[in-house]
Parts: structure tokens; C-alpha cells; sequence
């Protein structure tokens, strides 16, 4: 048998280190804090990656840097191995006895839909430790250490594998106070004299519903905005306005007559849907596919998932 000694081309590993931080962040001084050096180290590291390459993968601006069209092909690649000989080294680290998924959750459906259900994975997999990130915006993959992420958007990204659990829809809600103070709204264009709660990372659901609605000419951006899609939700309780309502949030404070769906027959379908996410490599992993199948069980179980 022969075996071939082929020895591999690669520039020095702090060179690379250096220029995946500083493209990643498209800042010399942001990579120079994340590996703990010096912003001229960081220079000198490209520099010396250029020179190694023979080309140029910055674009050297007074106070900003971009990306040369062969550094833009560089980056991803130069990512994708970092993403997995850090994933290697992790499970190497854990061994065979501890598997830790990562997921980032936002924070509304944390408490409002996926807390109620974690124990119930517990005492079906012991074998697998969750460890929860809660936010309310979107993961970064190329910067967070996520195992999976549960979002609503749409799939853009050909790196990430996405799984969709589900669709939702949107409707319009108010408490009973608001409506004896405001008076009736009985038809989408007596929004016009409402006030409408947004939460601003989705601040376009409520120009979606009203466009369907056949009201467009009423501008949601005049109400109260929220960050935090639950603290929304508590102030339409408190009477404070109408907040444009989705699952699978919802189901309590209707149910207790807390908030009254507005217009029953009105809903839309959301143009995002609900997926788990992950970096393509990790799709395969037992913990994701252990948590994956979980999760397709318990959104299957919940009857206001269906639309």
C-alpha cells in the first residue's frame, strides 16, 4: 500500500485567526478585543496573511475597512473551518458521557411556549443538557456559540439548515378597558383612532395585516414601541392600546377574556415562519436531532399551531 505524504499549504494560524476576527466584525479594533491583542497586531497579522497570498483582502479606509472581492470569498470559507474545529474541539471536550445543546431562544417564546414544555424533554433525555440563551433579537452564528436557534423569519442564509416547525397568524387584540375607553372598533379602519402597540424588531406585521385589511392609509408608527414582544402583550392587558396578536402567545389571556380578538375573521397568514436553525455541519448531531424530533412532537400536540 502506498500512502501518499501530501503536506497541506496553509498560512500561519494567527494570521488566519486574525483576519477571520477582523472580517467577521469588519473592525481591526473589535477583532483586536475578541483574541486580546493589540489593534496594530491585527494589522500586522493581515499584512502578513496579504503578503503569504500574494493579494489584497481589505480595502484600508480612514475609519472603516471592507472586504476585497477575494476576501469576501476568503471569509466564508476561512469561517466554516473555525466553525468546525471549534465543534470538534467541543465534542472532544464534552466526551461521550455529556451532550450540551446551545440554544438561543427569544425570550417571549422561552417563557410563553417553550418553559412549560422543557421538563417534559428533561425526563425523556436526561442524556442531554439544555443550556438556554434567551434575547429578543436573531443569533448570530458566526459570532454566538449556538448549537440551534428557534427563530421566525425566512431561510436566506445557504450556510444555516433550517427546520420549519410552524406557521402563525396575525390578528389584532385590546382588553375589555381599552375598548370601554376607546369605544367600539368594529372594522380594521377604526384602527385609524387607536393606538397601536408595536414591537419594533417586527414593527412590519402591523402594515402587513393592514394592508390586507384593506386599510394601508393608517400608520402604525404613532403608538408605543416595544422591544420586548411580552411587555407588548402586557400593556394591551393594561389597557394601554391594541397590539397585533400571534401564536403561539396568546392562548391564556384570550381564553380569560384578559384581551378579545378583535376581529375573528380577519386573520392573516404571517409571511415568517417559525424554524429551528443551525449551521448545516451540526444538522446531523445527535443532541439536535434528539431535540429536533422533540420539538416536532410537541408542535404537532398544540392545537393553536395549526393554520
Amino acid at each position: 500500500m502506498t500512502v501518499l505524504n501530501k503536506r497541506r499549504r496553509l498560512p500561519p494560524l494567527n494570521a488566519l485567526r486574525a483576519f477571520e476576527a477582523a472580517a467577521r466584525y469588519m473592525s481591526f479594533k473589535e477583532a483586536a478585543g475578541e483574541l486580546n491583542v493589540s489593534q496594530s497586531a491585527i494589522s500586522h497579522q493581515v499584512k502578513t496573511l496579504e503578503t503569504y497570498l500574494g493579494l489584497h483582502l481589505f480595502v484600508r479606509k480612514t475609519r472603516a475597512v471592507e472586504l476585497t472581492l477575494k476576501g469576501k470569498l476568503f471569509y466564508p470559507v476561512l469561517r466554516d473551518a473555525f466553525d468546525r474545529l471549534a465543534d470538534g474541539t467541543r465534542l472532544i471536550e464534552e466526551g461521550e458521557s455529556s451532550a450540551i445543546l446551545t440554544l438561543h431562544v427569544y425570550s417571549t417564546f422561552t417563557i410563553r411556549w417553550l418553559l412549560p414544555r422543557l421538563t417534559r424533554f428533561q425526563e425523556l433525555h436526561p442524556d442531554v443538557q439544555v443550556r438556554l440563551h434567551t434575547s429578543q433579537d436573531d443569533v448570530n452564528f458566526a459570532k454566538d456559540d449556538t448549537d440551534a436557534s428557534i427563530m421566525i423569519g425566512q431561510p436566506l442564509d445557504r450556510h444555516l439548515s433550517y427546520h420549519q416547525l410552524f406557521a402563525c397568524e396575525l390578528f389584532p387584540v385590546c382588553s375589555p378597558r381599552y375598548l370601554e375607553r376607546h369605544g367600539a372598533i368594529s372594522a380594521p379602519s377604526d384602527l385609524d383612532s387607536a393606538n397601536l402597540l408595536q414591537v419594533f424588531p417586527s414593527a412590519a406585521d402591523w402594515q402587513v395585516w393592514l394592508e390586507a385589511n384593506a386599510a394601508p392609509h393608517i400608520n402604525p408608527d404613532t403608538g408605543l414601541q416595544f422591544e420586548s414582544y411580552d411587555v407588548a402583550l402586557s400593556s394591551a392587558v393594561q389597557g394601554m392600546g391594541v397590539a397585533l396578536g400571534q401564536q403561539p402567545y396568546l392562548k391564556q389571556e384570550i381564553s380569560s377574556g384578559l384581551l378579545i380578538e378583535l376581529f375573528p375573521g380577519r386573520r392573516i397568514k404571517n409571511p415568517n415562519h417559525w424554524y429551528l436553525v443551525c449551521r448545516k455541519e451540526k444538522e446531523n448531531l445527535p443532541k439536535l436531532i434528539t431535540f429536533r424530533t422533540w420539538l416536532e412532537t410537541e408542535v404537532a400536540d398544540d392545537p393553536t399551531l395549526r393554520v
